[in-house]
């Protein structure tokens, strides 16, 4: 449990004392209304030192000082308290620790009572009914007693903090995961969990995850390469994530020395961890401590890497599958398009205007997420309309253009049926995203805010997007005539907030036909 001490917290929420490399020292609180306690026990404890570092004394020689003082100092950056019982009030001591414990919520720093009246607050009362530590009578505080139980509270304190200290960085860590949405990708995700686990095994903020490119065919090992799949702090900063990259020599020859060994080293500072995936692929852990890592941390470290492996193998996968998915649903939006005769990037601009969209208009990320996966298969019920149909150059007559209404429905029982979020969300996009914000759409006239939230801001992108688009009937409008009908059919078709929304977002919006250009 070596270099973890005590300083004031970063924050009154944190709740733990900051660590430091600097300036380390234990702070030990003396309450007791008689200035000769503090002199005696100062002379005890002046020369102490506990793991190298010595000990800060702060005199109180009142209740109300010591209570205005660990207030003063920050929630549990107090190690021990002696605390006599009897000051201003025979039971100001008593009082005091009621108050640290239950007003204060501090339930780390370790503290002794001492009294010089043992009959005034019989011991085992005392012990029973207060959340103290230990219980002296000062007549035998001698040097040696008074100093055992410093030391043994000191150690006592010291695992409460490093494990605090752990609990809280696991916290950080799950909490870096649960805060990950889908725009957030899974190399930037898993920097902020390499982050967390240097702040929780008290590493310097330098560290790197990266992975053994393929050997060279003449098997060379020392023209090895890395590639960097996430990273922590300043000395990896120029480093671009999923990218070979050329690491400093001293590192270099620290990782190539790890993956010819097939195991985990350390050097001074340094510690390269060796991970072999469940998927056959050699990963290496590189961190810098100063001290360098103990035996304690490298066990823990072991265990975070065994389990970050697993989970970042597992991450990946996900990552992967949802790659895919999204890929699916752009070929199958594509699809759509093409047996129309429209072999352009339609769907993915579609998916990226209500995504800008949605943003603008307030929406969580996870639901701008739903829709920019969801809205490419807008159209996907166009697949049971006949071609001389869907791809009549000319004008529909009454009886085609009804045919042609019914892809909205026929999308939606095409996808209803899924378990899965997206597809539904695209099932209900597909099934509202022609009905109008005046009651005066299809297929069941649905207006206002009757009509979901998606399909609202998908309905706006597609027809933006479809009049710049060239069709079998028609030629690329040009953004001063798109934009014309878009704003006479503000609370009309679409609604009018965003039809606003739009016109502030427009430069972001029309940039999407050069990211994504049609290939007519």
């Amino acid at each position: 449990m070596d270099d973890l001490f005590v300083f004031a917290p970063d924050s009154q929420d944190e709740g733990l004392a900051n660590i430091s490399h600097k300036n380390k020292y234990w702070k030990v609180l003396i309450v007791d209304d008689e200035p000769e306690v503090h002199k005696i026990t100062k002379l005890v404890f002046e020369s102490i030192s506990f793991e190298g570092e010595p000990i800060e004394l702060i005199h109180a020689y009142s209740a109300a000082e010591a209570k205005a003082i660990l207030e003063q100092q920050g929630n549990n950056s107090i190690a021990i308290a002696f605390i006599d019982v009897v000051m201003e009030t025979e039971t100001a001591g008593l009082d005091l620790v009621k108050h640290i414990r239950e007003h204060q919520q501090n339930h780390i720093t370790r503290i002794i009572l001492r009294t010089g009246q043992p009959g005034q607050a019989p011991e085992e009362s005392v012990i029973k009914d207060y959340d103290i530590n230990d219980y002296k009578s000062k007549t035998e505080l001698t040097s040696s007693k008074l100093k055992t139980s410093l030391y043994a509270s000191l150690r006592s304190y010291r695992d409460i903090i490093a494990i605090e200290h752990h609990r809280q960085g696991l916290q950080k860590v799950l909490k870096a995961i649960a805060n990950t949405s889908a725009e957030t990708n899974l190399r930037s995700m898993t920097s902020q969990i390499l982050s967390q686990i240097a702040n929780v095994l008290d590493l310097e903020e330098d560290a790197m995850y990266c992975s053994v490119l393929s050997t060279p065919n003449n098997g060379d090992t020392e023209g090895q390469r890395f590639k960097v799949l996430a990273k922590a702090g300043q000395l990896f900063a120029d480093f671009k994530e999923d990218q070979p990259c050329i690491m400093p020599k001293e590192i270099d020859n620290l990782l190539h020395e790890a993956y010819s060994k097939k195991h985990s080293i350390q050097k001074g500072i340094d510690y390269v961890a060796y991970i072999a995936t469940d998927t056959g692929e050699e990963n290496l852990l590189y961190v810098r401590k100063n001290p360098p890592l103990s035996e304690l941390n490298v066990h823990l470290l072991d265990i975070f890497i065994d389990n970050f492996s697993k989970a970042y193998t597992a991450l990946a996968l996900k990552d992967e599958v949802e790659q895919s998915q999204r890929e699916l649903v752009y070929v199958l939006g594509e699809a759509v398009e093409l047996r129309s005769k429209e072999t352009g990037s339609h769907v993915k601009r579609v998916g990226e205007i209500s995504y800008i969209l949605a943003k603008a208009y307030g929406l969580n990320q996870a639901s701008c997420d739903l829709i920019k996966l969801a809205s490419p298969l807008h159209d996907v019920g166009k697949v049971s309309i006949p071609d001389a149909i869907l791809n009549k150059p000319g004008k529909h007559t009454p009886e085609e253009q009804a045919i042609m209404q019914t892809h909205s429905e026929a999308g939606y029982h095409m996808l209803k049926q899924s378990k899965t979020e997206s597809l539904q969300a695209a099932a209900i996009i597909s099934l509202q995203h022609h009905e109008h914000w005046d009651g005066k759409g299809y297929p069941s006239g649905k207006k206002g805010e009757e009509i979901n939230i998606m399909a609202r801001i998908a309905g706006l992108a597609d027809v933006f997007d479809a009049l710049g688009s060239k069709r079998c009937y028609k030629d690329p409008w040009p953004i001063e005539k798109i934009l014309e009908l878009i704003n006479s059919l503000k609370g009309k078709q679409f609604e009018p907030k965003l039809v606003d929304l739009l016109n502030e977002n427009l430069e972001q919006i029309t940039e999407l036909r050069n990211k994504y250009p049609d290939n007519y």
